[in-house]
């Protein structure tokens, strides 16, 4: 795990988790005990392959319970877009905390029922002193997001280090790279982006990157797995 603290609010990252190298993020304000989950996804423990066990969210459920031996209570989750590897711990997330769970309000094949609130473009998620601001960035899903809490960046699967999120056709990867330069890009250079997957960057260095890329010519079907320096 990876801790950033920044006055009495901090973010802890919990990843890579098994089996499919997912990132969570825990934003919690110490002082007002108040904690928020980003997405819930596939926790295996070491040794355990695919299966039940990929699904058991040991490493975020032991994170959450360190956070309330300190007093700090999860009141919210959040999804950053439906894909399953970002919901395959909900069962024992939600055993673990009760949190009511968020979703951008255009996101699609979500169970209703796993559904507590819609969230919208440019709302403020309020946890203790924490402000987080909930920005659409479709492309990899229709209703993917980030959320944005001050110099920190939680870009779900819309943006990585070195690229962006893996899309299933030309026209999703358009609408991606649309959403990354007009809504991130814009951001301040030291904001550190803290990615649904892999190691961090930052929008100084990715958006260098992104400048490479665009100076290319690329085949009209690209899409899928696209890396700034090497598509």
């Amino acid at each position: 795990m990876e801790y950033y603290r920044e006055d009495d609010i901090v973010v802890i990252k919990c990843g890579p988790l098994r089996p499919y190298n997912n990132n969570a993020y825990i934003v919690a304000d110490t002082a007002a005990r108040e904690a928020l989950l980003v997405d819930m996804p596939a926790d295996a423990d070491d040794g355990d392959e695919k299966g039940d066990t990929a699904a058991n969210g040991t490493h975020v459920v032991a994170a959450l319970s360190d956070l309330a031996l300190n007093g700090a209570k999860v009141r919210q989750i959040v999804a950053t877009h439906w894909h399953p590897d970002h919901w395959m711990s909900y069962d024992a997330i939600r055993a673990a905390t009760g949190a009511p769970v968020a979703v951008f309000e255009h996101e699609v094949r979500v169970p209703p029922e796993r559904i507590d609130r819609k969230l919208a473009d440019g709302e403020e998620i309020r946890c203790g002193a924490a402000r987080l601001r909930v920005i659409h960035t479709p492309g990899h899903t229709p209703g993917s997001i980030s959320l944005l809490l001050g110099k920190y960046l939680m870009s779900g699967d819309t943006l990585f280090n070195g690229g962006p999120g893996r899309t299933q056709t030309p026209e999703d990867l358009l609408t991606e790279i649309a959403s990354i330069v007009a809504k991130l890009y814009v951001l301040p250079d030291e904001v550190l982006v803290l990615p649904g997957h892999g190691e961090n960057t930052t929008i100084a260095q990715s958006r260098r990157e992104y400048a490479v890329f665009h100076q290319r010519e690329h085949p009209a079907d690209l899409c899928g797995d696209v890396t700034w320096l090497g598509s």
